[in-house]
């Protein structure tokens, strides 16, 4: 909502602009002012719409025409004043005033003032000018606001006119009533129609008092007692009994609710609740509600919140309307209707995640579905938050994890990878299998027949991973592999690089090879997939055979797999194992540690050339011992007396 608006008068000299400005000011009638009187300011705290306020007051004069028309430009509303006891300075209304608007691109809000309704005399008949003429006027130029009069004399109206002024531009009425015709206009019903379903939160197309509540204090901050709820139904039962059911009430009594409250002056009410749902003065969602502000780091990713997967859960819930926890395409569009429509039509959507038999997304598919998209494109994420209705800021519907931080690295080396969806690079030869390997990840039927992938195919499912459950994302690229493989921003957003050849095709293998060298790949966590086990296999036409290849990177040998038959060998368990620990699978890492092996060897070898020496140095000095005490000894002599 605004926070300041400028209120300019235009008019006829001696019509009393000036005489207004100072009435409201000054709160009494002076009866001698300049013919234009300084811009006015009046503070937030003084106005009942807490915005600041500038009134304008303008010349008609000739040689004033360019200040006219610059203030003009700059004017969030405009009054158009006439006299009521001056009837040139009406007819100028219609034939100068609202025709220079309109010559000067100026698309505002118009407020009509009759300013000295004091001097109007009761027994000549104009009293019928408001009626017989304002109100063609007014149908004619749908600009017009509305119709006050006033007089600064008597300081009648004078406080209700600018107040009018400020309405006009914080909740206008044109873009949701059509004066002429006597209806909403189809934006405003639409938007109106949108937040009933939101409200309705068991889906019965019905609002309950509960319910009623519920939109009540969100809304308007204050619940509603029983006893209004009552005057509420009975005030709509009265005009228009098919808006009540006996369940509460329908959207055709939501909508007569609001158009009672526009006819009688009370738009603003319905502007709050317009608001408060999102929406701007051109009954659009706003930006700044659809996409918020939520910086991102660059060594960051973006995940669905658990209160983002349970919002998920609860509206999957609400709208499958035939309890089978699978979404049909019928009951995909009612979803979506609530939004400009499904955001990955050029995904192969449904295709592209978990679906029953029938084809349909189950619940399971849903929600890695918005697991992928909140991974890749996260704005898309918040903003269809903000059209389902995401209580509270979407913003605590996503979080954000460091990718690959130290404290995140030390988390990996423990096992403790706290992430939960991961983007995995699917890349190999044409005709290799990649897409029958993709197909077979989202749970799809085999294809016999080839089809060349011509763009980008996604597709997500999870696995579980020592009992947790992870999304992992499978992106194809087709021809652009090596576009891919070329940006540095794509490779680091990459988690596991999928390297897949043909075991039946001898020349499938030296096209990874050849990847891995001109690109250097070798930071990335990696896996070799060998696809096409059912055919028979044939030696490959490259330096060494994919095992020994894979085992001088300190990689695990190539995962054999047929998609055809469903031989799957774990390869996406595996996958999933290796996003958890990463640095088990990227060759850089792996290679820069020492052999183990060798490490040993020496350590043994060391040991035993320890214990060696310290067995030869006891022995010496025990033999050196024994030498010097027992074959050294001089014989034993008797002596003279023992004789």
């Amino acid at each position: 909502m605004r926070d300041n608006i400028r209120i300019v008068l235009v008019g006829d000299n001696g019509v009393g602009k000036s005489t207004l400005v100072t009435a409201l000011i000054k709160e009494t009638f002076i009866v001698n002012v300049q013919a234009v009187v300084p811009e006015v300011t009046i503070p937030p705290e003084v106005t009942p719409e807490k915005v600041t306020t500038h009134i304008i007051d303008t010349s008609s004069k000739s040689e004033d025409q360019d200040m006219l028309e610059r203030e003009l430009r700059k004017a969030n509303v405009v009054c158009i004043v006439y006299a009521v006891d001056e009837r040139s300075s009406f007819t100028q209304v219609h034939e100068y005033w609202l025709p220079l608007l309109r010559r000067q691109g100026v698309n505002l809000p118009v407020i009509l003032v009759g300013n000295k309704v004091d001097m109007r005399d009761e027994d000549t008949g104009r009293a019928t000018v408001l009626e017989d003429e304002v109100v063609p006027i007014m149908n004619e130029y749908r600009e017009i606001e509305i119709c006050v009069e006033c007089s600064a004399k008597a300081l009648l109206n004078v406080s209700e006119l600018f107040y009018f002024a400020q309405k006009a531009v914080l909740h206008p009425t044109r873009p949701l009533y059509d004066a002429r015709d006597h209806a909403m206009k189809p934006r405003c019903t639409e938007a109106l129609v949108r937040i009933f379903r939101l409200c309705d939160m068991d889906g019965d197309s019905v609002l309950n008092d509960a319910e009623l509540n519920e939109f009540q204090r969100k809304c308007f901050n204050t619940p509603l007692q029983q006893r209004e709820l009552e005057g509420v139904k009975d005030i709509i039962t009265a005009s228009r009994p098919d808006g009540i059911t006996s369940g509460g009430l329908n959207v055709e009594g939501f909508l007569y609710l609001h158009l009672l409250f526009i006819q009688r002056g009370r738009v603003e009410t319905t502007w709050m609740v317009l608001r408060r749902f999102g929406y701007g003065d051109d009954l659009g969602l706003r930006e700044d509600f659809l996409y918020p502000e939520c910086d991102v780091p660059p060594d960051s990713c973006v995940e669905l919140s658990p209160s983002g997967y349970a919002f998920l859960t609860e509206i999957f819930k609400r709208y499958d309307a035939d309890g089978d926890s699978a979404f049909c395409a019928a009951e995909l569009d009612n979803i979506f209707s609530l939004s400009p429509g499904i955001p990955w039509k050029h995904s192969k959507f449904p295709d592209s995640t978990v679906t029953n038999a029938a084809g349909n997304v189950t619940l399971e598919g849903w929600l890695a579905q918005w697991s992928m998209s909140t991974l890749l494109d996260h704005r898309t994420t918040l903003a269809y938050l903000a059209y389902f209705g995401f209580p509270g800021d979407v913003r605590d519907g996503i979080n954000i994890i460091a990718r690959h931080s130290s404290a995140s690295l030390r988390r990996r080396k423990r096992g403790k990878q706290q992430r939960s969806v991961f983007l995995c690079y699917v890349v190999g030869a044409r005709r290799v299998g990649k897409s029958s390997l993709i197909r077979a990840f989202s749970k799809k039927p085999f294809r016999s027949d080839y089809t060349p992938t011509a763009r980008t195919t996604t597709t997500v499912n999870a696995v579980d991973v020592k009992g947790a459950e992870k999304y992992l994302v499978m992106q194809e690229f087709g021809p652009y592999d090596t576009s891919v493989l070329q940006s540095r921003r794509q490779l680091e957003s990459c988690d596991l690089l999928v390297m897949v050849y043909d075991s039946n095709d001898s020349a499938s293998f030296a096209y990874l090879t050849d990847l891995r060298r001109n690109y250097s790949l070798d930071s990335l966590p990696m896996m070799f997939v060998a696809t096409k086990s059912d055919l028979d296999y044939v030696e490959q036409r490259c330096d060494a055979p994919p095992d020994i290849y894979c085992r001088e990177l300190l990689l695990n040998a190539p995962v054999h797999v047929s998609a055809k038959h469903g031989q799957l060998a774990n390869v996406f368990q595996r996958m999933g194992t290796i996003t958890r620990n990463p640095q088990s699978a990227t060759p850089s890492v792996l290679l820069a540690r020492p052999n183990r092996w060798s490490v040993a060897r020496i350590l043994g070898i060391s040991a035993l050339l320890g214990i060696s020496a310290v067995s030869s140095f006891a022995a010496y000095h025990a033999l050196r011992y024994w030498w010097s005490h027992i074959f050294t000894k001089p014989a034993y002599t008797p002596k003279r007396n023992e004789l």
